[in-house]
């Protein structure tokens, strides 16, 4: 009796479902969603570089030549240019505690001259110290005029590629459009010659800009970085300056 009881519940509660599902089209509309397999969207096929390249025609190989160019001084000039390289911490403070230890030599000098291209200037005054004050400053203004050529190597380089990568990509575009006049025939255009002739002609102006703008950009960020890097320089060789006079240099 209870299981013919509990086959009957059974039976009506799954009449009821089905009822409710026939009566609902948006329950069905739900259950068919759900059934249905998910659409793959396809990916966009990749262009391949040399495709690129081949488009663009055969000025871009000076850009490309142009842009390998910018991207190693670019490199070059971050990793060298770097404050710790150029102004080591505390530096000064040491070189002055030396020198009032009378603790400095001819070996000591050396090393501080070989350390950096501040030592390179403080060693200078160093080598001076008994010499006069404006004697002194001279000298270390000969060896800072030295330093800041190091330190502005293959800056104008840099500026260059900055100005001639637009020129390039001006030059590409003149061989494109020359491409899209050639084009021109008296029984119709060629549409082949004529899509190379534009792509030619972008392609070329895009990747001038493209090459242009990082390198100008870096350019700027380390003409202003030298700048302030010899400013700084100037300033301490200046304290050293008044700490040797200061101690019991000749006049």
């Amino acid at each position: 009796m209870q299981l013919s009881t509990e086959l009957s519940t059974g039976l009506c509660t799954a009449r009821c479902r089905l009822r409710a599902t026939l009566a609902d089209p948006k329950q069905k509309n739900r259950q068919s969603r759900r059934s249905r397999p998910a659409k793959v969207l396809p990916l966009p096929e990749c262009v391949p570089l040399f495709s690129i390249i081949q488009a663009a025609g055969w000025p871009i190989w000076f850009l490309i030549l142009a842009s390998i160019a910018t991207v190693a001084l670019i490199v070059e000039r971050a990793i060298t240019l770097q404050r710790r390289k150029i102004l080591p911490p505390g530096m000064l403070e040491e070189v002055v505690n030396l020198h009032r230890n009378r603790q400095l030599n001819a070996e000591m000098v050396t090393r501080v001259e070989r350390s950096s291209p501040l030592g390179r200037v403080l060693a200078t005054g160093l080598r001076h110290e008994f010499e006069s004050r404006d004697m002194i400053k001279d000298a270390m203004e000969e060896t800072g005029r030295a330093v800041a050529h190091d330190l502005e190597r293959f800056l104008p380089t840099l500026g260059t590629l900055a100005t001639v990568a637009p020129l390039l990509g001006l030059f590409g575009t003149v061989i494109g459009m020359i491409e899209i006049f050639g084009s021109q025939a008296p029984s119709g255009n060629d549409p082949t010659q004529l899509a190379h002739g534009i792509s030619i002609a972008l392609y070329n102006t895009a990747f001038g800009i493209g090459v242009a703008i990082p390198a100008l950009l870096a350019y700027r960020g380390f003409r202003s970085r030298v700048d302030d890097f010899l400013v700084e320089m100037e300033q301490q060789s200046l304290r050293l300056v008044d700490v040797i006079k200061g101690i019991g240099g000749r006049h």
